[in-house]
């Protein structure tokens, strides 16, 4: 029998219908004890990567408590807007400062802003 390389077992999968190679995998799982199905941990996998994504969160300032002008101040430091725009952002809590951060970033931000005095919860 003559040996088949590579190149004649692409090519007869190329033109092979999909009922031949269907028996086709069926004589190699039979022959070689095999399976052709996918473990459920390979299908499972991508959904667990995704649940280990960092989640982004909505930064929301809900009181700037007893210290309003140092609230201001890690505002402005925070979004880059000016002292009036500062200003009537913390005037106007409860307020979203910024949208969609990763929550380690998230996490710092809140520490500014409850060492200032503020109140601050993630959306």
């Amino acid at each position: 029998m003559a040996k088949l390389t590579k190149e004649d077992i692409l090519a007869y999968l190329d033109e092979a219908t999909i009922l031949e190679l269907n028996d086709l995998v069926k004589a190699i799982e039979e022959k070689y004890g095999v399976s052709a199905a996918a473990p459920v941990a390979v299908a499972a996998a991508p959904a667990e990567a995704a649940d280990a994504a960092p989640k982004n969160v909505t930064v929301v300032l809900t009181s700037f408590g007893d210290s309003k002008v140092g609230v201001i101040k890690v505002v402005r430091e925070i979004t880059g807007l000016g002292l009036i725009d500062a200003k009537k952002l913390v005037d106007g809590v409860p307020a979203e400062l910024k949208k969609d951060v990763p929550a380690e970033e998230a996490e710092n931000i809140k520490k500014k802003l409850t060492d200032a005095g503020a109140t601050v919860e993630f959306k």
